[in-house]
């Protein structure tokens, strides 16, 4: 007996609604996806998506019929279910607790526990989703009009009248919402990050910048947007969701991932050699791919930053499975330098010697610049 016959004598056993199991004798496929409307669990698929015997996009790896990057997000943690409801940040482990620091370079990246850290940066799309959670009323500028005005803005829109802000991207000067959700944010502080930082730590909680969202948490904040008052911010004891330190940061990017060894590479593809300033997703199998400025732009406008995670060409990752941690944009660490704070990474505009691990440079912790952002750590 043929599958759709069984199926059908067990609708007459069970006393099911024989309808359905009668149109898929005519083949009805309402959404054109080549697979019957009784079989198709996805019955609206976008026209033209390849799917799978059942309908489903093939990228639809947590199976809540679409395909996106941050949904991926949700199958690697475990979650079903659009985006909106739960972000999700992907991270990779970073193991080899008690490894040495550089014995190559300035000490840096020894890390006596194991840590989650972000695969990708914090995109725009996941921070749009943290201002319209908390930034009605935006108290401490966690929104830069920027964000909005530059040519190489992550083109956030902040729309409405104090107390009523919304985000989203309608003022983009091209393409849809959908090419700029997943490229990295840019345009924010120090103490920016460290409120996101905050806002994961209590939950993804709604409401005013307050104590409960992203004034504590794994950072006293209570206001503090002034250059001196950065500076003097901690990690706090019971912290889960942080900004990396310079060491879980450097580790995440360098380390050969062999042990507790003290073994490093120069640059965050897994080679000693520059990676190659290319459109992604890369052509150099050697010493991997990135986006930064060589003979010119890698991407160039009206984009400029990749998408998070495009050089999914090997070995464009780090030894730990990060990407982008050269190029793209420089991200913040928690490291003092004086009286600013620590950021490394390269980004889009620079050159490749930013790339290096020997690259050390740090900013005043207000600052807020096209080619500066973020990602996030989960330490224990």
């Amino acid at each position: 007996m043929t599958t759709r016959k069984a199926m059908m004598v067990l609708a007459l056993v069970t006393g099911l609604v024989l309808f359905r199991a009668a149109a898929s004798v005519w083949a009805v496929d309402s959404d054109g996806d080549g697979v019957d409307d009784f079989f198709d669990v996805c019955d609206n698929t976008p026209v033209g998506t390849a799917v799978d015997a059942e309908g489903r996009p093939l990228g639809d790896l947590d199976q809540d019929c679409d395909n996106d990057l941050e949904d991926f997000a949700l199958s690697q943690q475990g979650f079903t279910g659009p985006l909106a409801s739960y972000m999700v940040i992907v991270t990779v482990p970073v193991g080899n607790p008690g490894n040495a620091d550089d014995t190559e370079g300035d000490g840096y990246g020894g890390v006596a526990y194991t840590y989650n850290i972000g695969t990708y940066e914090v995109t725009a799309g996941q921070y749009r989703s943290f201002l319209n959670a908390v930034a009605a009323t935006d108290t401490y500028g966690l929104y830069n009009g920027s964000m909005d005005s530059s040519s190489y803005g992550c083109q956030i829109t902040q729309n409405g009248t104090d107390g009523n802000y919304t985000y989203d991207f309608s003022g983009r000067p091209s393409g849809t919402e959908a090419d700029w959700v997943d490229r990295p944010v840019n345009y924010v502080s120090w103490g920016d990050a460290a409120r996101f930082a905050n806002w994961l730590h209590n939950g993804q909680p709604t409401g005013p910048q307050n104590l409960t969202t992203t004034e504590d948490g794994s950072y006293f904040l209570d206001g503090a947007t002034s250059n001196p008052e950065l500076m003097a911010i901690t990690r706090e004891a019971d912290a889960t969701w942080v900004i990396p330190s310079e060491d879980e940061w450097y580790k995440a990017a360098y380390h050969y991932n062999n042990g507790v060894t003290g073994n490093y590479w120069d640059y965050p593809t897994k080679s000693d050699t520059a990676p190659t300033s290319e459109a992604p997703p890369g052509t150099d199998m050697t010493d991997g791919s990135a986006n930064y400025y060589g003979s010119g732009y890698a991407i160039g406008g009206p984009y400029w930053r990749t998408e998070v995670g495009a050089y999914d060409a090997k070995p464009s990752d780090s030894p730990y499975g990060t990407f982008d941690q050269g190029g793209n944009v420089a991200e913040w660490n928690e490291a003092v330098i004086g009286s600013y704070r620590g950021r490394r990474g390269g980004s889009f505009d620079y050159w490749d010697d930013f790339l290096h691990a020997s690259d050390r440079f740090s900013s005043g912790p207000p600052l807020e610049y096209y080619a500066l952002g973020f990602r996030v750590a989960e330490v224990p």
